[in-house]
């Protein structure tokens, strides 16, 4: 896997991965940024839950599960001191359809056990923690 990155102006950048679709990244205005883009940390977050995600939604369409729609969001604390690491990460699974509590917790389990490299990874500094909702919507 290789990505390049391209500097705009300040800190603010463009890169892309061998999938060649182009993200813009971006910082504070304080730091030297112009806040037209997503920020580093946004974005493995954004990893994060696009890996689990992908994971749960493709594990429950192997058990013929009929999601009508999914959804998530992930809420994290990070260090007060350098490197700002995060330190716990508490992702919310939200499901809409006919879906049975076992078929969501076994395909939430796979996913942060064995499958998502994202929640391998970010484990060896944060509590990863979740929890899902069936059929409620997210306040």
């Amino acid at each position: 896997m290789e990505i390049f990155l391209k500097q705009i102006q300040g800190i603010s950048f463009a890169a892309k991965g061998d999938s060649n679709h182009w993200v813009v990244i971006d910082g504070n205005k304080r730091y030297g940024g112009s806040e037209a883009g997503t920020s580093p940390m946004e974005l493995m977050l954004i990893g994060l839950a696009s890996c689990t995600g992908a994971d749960v939604v493709s594990i429950l369409s192997k058990r013929r599960v009929k999601l009508q729609d999914f959804a998530m969001r992930v809420r994290a604390d990070r260090a007060e001191e350098h490197p700002k690491v995060f330190t716990k990460i508490h992702i919310e699974y939200y499901f809409y359809g006919e879906v049975k509590q076992n078929d969501v917790e076994m395909a939430i389990d796979l996913s942060q056990q064995k499958y998502c490299s994202a929640v391998a990874m970010l484990k060896k500094t944060a509590e990863v923690t979740h929890s899902y909702y069936i059929n409620q919507q997210i306040e």
